[in-house]
């Protein structure tokens, strides 16, 4: 994992534009011209009893591959989270997926949703989308 590089807060359906970088030394993508390893997404978690856990945020599904350390009980269908992980492309017809390297459970914040919202714009606006000068 290189730190060095951009953690980026995208709406999930934007990480399908995503594309693999040849330039990095180490496993990379590439979105809006920046080098990223690392996505931020603040989304509704739907999952399965068999563990394998969806993330929803209107725009799009990833889902979510935690580590045996990062897996405990506590993470239940319906909880509005906040993840920061590693970001995997999606092999042909399946759904990219975030490594869960941070979870964090928002459901008890009263505006999250509209907040995540706001914070995604702002990045696009501030980082994303500027020209350069």
């Amino acid at each position: 994992m290189d730190y060095n590089l951009a953690a980026l807060k995208l709406f999930s359906g934007e990480l399908k534009d995503a594309r693999p970088s040849t330039s990095s030394s180490s496993p990379a993508s590439i979105i809006y011209g920046i080098l990223f390893q690392r996505a931020w997404q603040g989304v509704l978690v739907s999952g399965s009893d068999e563990g394998r856990f969806l993330l929803d945020d209107g725009s799009g599904v990833v889902e979510l591959l935690f580590s045996a350390e990062s897996q405990p009980q506590q993470w239940k269908m319906g909880m509005y989270v906040m993840v920061v992980g590693p970001y995997v492309a999606a092999q042909s017809n399946d759904i990219s997926t975030i490594k869960v390297h941070k979870i964090v459970d928002l459901s008890e914040q009263p505006d999250r949703e509209a907040m995540w919202n706001l914070e995604v714009i702002e990045a696009h606006k501030l980082f994303y989308l500027t020209s350069p000068e």
